[in-house]
């Protein structure tokens, strides 16, 4: 019974709406450029809610940004609750007016993200090292569907969307401050 109630809650979770660049923006004179905003350092707090709403892991991140023209590269340090600490660069070219690709250790292939308004959509595939109950990290192949939106000058919310095999398997919920 309980295979069948987590069957049907997964498959509910997968029928959710996500946002598209097809919605109305809420801020349409707000323009966010992520060059502008990640360059320099910022500050991020966020968590991993599974998809039945459970909270099961939070971090901070100190973010170091550096745009040289025609690259932005990240260089995140996470700090989870546990005290576990994990870093990951990201190098970001701008490959159009509003479109980007980017590459990260563990990241499969290339990440590709585009920005409209005051929103941006990041999405890839990462190897993501994932702490096991016996106290060995794992490491899990996910998806992520990020979405930002820059909600002052100095702020910035993103939800990520986490899909395992196709499955939703929960969200990433982060806010950044400059």
């Amino acid at each position: 019974m309980r295979l069948i109630f987590a069957m049907c809650l997964t498959l509910l979770a997968a029928c959710t709406g996500k946002p598209s660049f097809q919605d109305a923006s809420l801020d349409p004179d707000r323009k966010l450029n992520l060059e502008e905003f990640f360059d320099g350092e910022l500050v991020a707090y966020g968590q991993f809610q599974d998809v039945l709403g459970t909270v099961r892991r939070s971090f901070v991140v100190t973010i170091n940004g550096d745009w040289d023209g025609q690259r932005l590269r990240l260089v995140e340090d996470f700090i989870y609750e546990d005290g576990a600490t994990e870093q990951r660069i990201w190098t970001l070219t701008k490959t159009g007016p509003d479109t980007w690709q980017g590459t990260a250790p563990g990241v499969i292939g290339t990440a590709t993200g585009q920005e409209q308004d005051n929103r941006f959509n990041w999405q890839y595939e990462i190897d993501l090292p994932v702490p096991a109950a016996d106290g060995t990290v794992e490491t899990l192949r996910v998806t992520f569907d990020d979405w930002m939106w820059l909600l002052s000058d100095d702020r910035l919310l993103n939800r990520a969307y986490v899909k395992r095999f196709g499955v939703d398997i929960g969200d990433v919920i982060i806010s950044f401050e400059k």
